[in-house]
Formats: structure tokens, C-alpha cells, sequence
């Protein structure tokens, strides 16, 4: 049974990082033009954040163990949806989020005569990284959970981190993903609004946690 349940959970896990990525990259897609960002991602970007940034990551989640209370936890009912429990409202909240945070990024760039697709592009990848980080559990901390506890997904979010630098300032990989090299300034506030999504479901999972800690009293 407690193998049925981490099954169970990891699909939860897939589902939601790759809907919630998925959605992120729609929105910034979609709504850039609106705010004057014509092609916010160029077609081979786009093929690089769905094949790796989204792949891979995702394939993680997949082998993710069990959290220690999973027997704990009543049964679920057996009609019961796998969008249950907020999932669903996760997917649109964070992928308007993701899309928002890439595109204020896009528009502060493209503002001040910066590579501003670079920007978004590697803004809208590491956001979906940190948002792996932060789906492997729906109540506990990435503290919580310890960062060795799933090396399969740490792993990859460093390899393909490392890359996606690589990609902005290595010549080959600049050419073949239509990249330009940000100066140290432009990497530093990428770096920074990359976490926003990361700190938003931490947030969101402390607050679950504090509900019902005050409910349990």
C-alpha cells in the first residue's frame, strides 16, 4: 500500500510541474506581444526548455521516495480526481506567476537596451529548475526533505543549470540557441527573480502547515 501511495504522489508531482511549466511558458508566449515583447522566445528556446528543462526534471519527480507520514494519511476515495486538493488552481496561480516574473524580466531588459530574449529565456528556465525543487513535496520544506534525499533531481537541475550558463556565454551554444552574454548585473537579477516561483510554493506550503498546526490545537 505505502508503495501504491508513493506512486500516487510522484504522478501528482509530474502532473504538477509539468502543467504548471507548461502553463508558465504559455502565458509568456502568449501575453508578451501585449506588452511589446514580439517573439519573447525564439522557436529553438522554446524547443530547448521542453525537452530538457521540462523533461528532465520531470522524469526526477517520477522516482521521488515517499514522505515519511504517507501511511499516516487517510485514504483517498477511490472516484476522487487527481486535480483534487488545489492542483488545479496551483496550475493556473503559478503559471501566471512564472509568466509574469519572465516577462517583467523581458520588459525591464528590453526598457533599458538589454539581450532581453536571453533574459527571458534563461529566466523562464531556471524558474522552472526551482520550481522542481519546490513540487517534491505538497505540505513539507525542500529543508524539510534535504536536498539527498532525491539525487536523480538534484542532479539534474545542477547539470542542466550549468548548461543553460553555458548556453548564455559559451560561442557555440550562443549560435546555436540564438543567445547573446549578460553582463554580471543582468545575470544577478536573473538569478533573483529565478527564485520567485521556488519561494512562492514554500510559502504557500508553510502556510498549509501553520493551518493546521492552528487546527490540530
Amino acid at each position: 500500500m505505502g508503495e501504491g501511495r508513493r506512486i500516487y504522489d510522484n504522478i501528482r508531482r509530474f502532473v504538477r510541474y509539468t502543467l504548471t511549466s507548461n502553463a508558465g511558458e504559455i502565458w509568456v508566449m502568449f501575453l508578451g506581444p501585449f506588452f511589446g515583447l514580439p517573439l519573447p522566445l525564439q522557436p529553438v528556446q522554446i524547443l530547448w526548455i521542453n525537452l530538457v528543462t521540462d523533461g528532465f526534471p520531470g522524469l526526477a519527480l517520477g522516482v521521488e521516495p515517499a514522505e515519511k507520514d504517507v501511511m499516516r494519511r487517510p485514504p483517498r476515495p477511490p472516484k476522487e480526481s487527481i486535480f483534487a486538493h488545489g492542483l488545479w488552481q496551483q496550475v493556473i496561480v503559478i503559471g501566471l506567476l512564472m509568466g509574469f516574473l519572465t516577462l517583467g524580466v523581458g520588459l525591464w531588459g528590453e526598457a533599458t537596451d538589454r539581450p532581453w530574449q536571453t533574459m527571458v529565456f534563461t529566466t523562464l528556465a531556471l524558474l522552472q529548475l526551482g520550481n522542481a525543487l519546490a513540487v517534491r513535496s505538497e505540505r513539507q520544506s525542500l529543508l524539510a526533505l534535504g536536498l539527498r534525499t532525491n539525487l536523480y533531481l538534484l542532479w539534474t537541475v545542477v547539470i542542466t543549470t550549468s548548461i543553460q550558463i553555458l548556453i548564455v556565454y559559451w560561442g557555440p551554444l550562443q549560435s546555436l540557441l540564438k543567445t547573446e552574454a549578460l553582463s554580471a548585473q543582468e545575470l544577478l537579477i536573473v538569478l533573483v527573480v529565478s527564485t520567485g516561483v521556488f519561494c512562492a510554493v514554500e510559502l504557500e506550503k508553510w502556510v498549509k502547515r501553520r493551518r493546521d498546526l492552528i487546527v490540530g490545537q
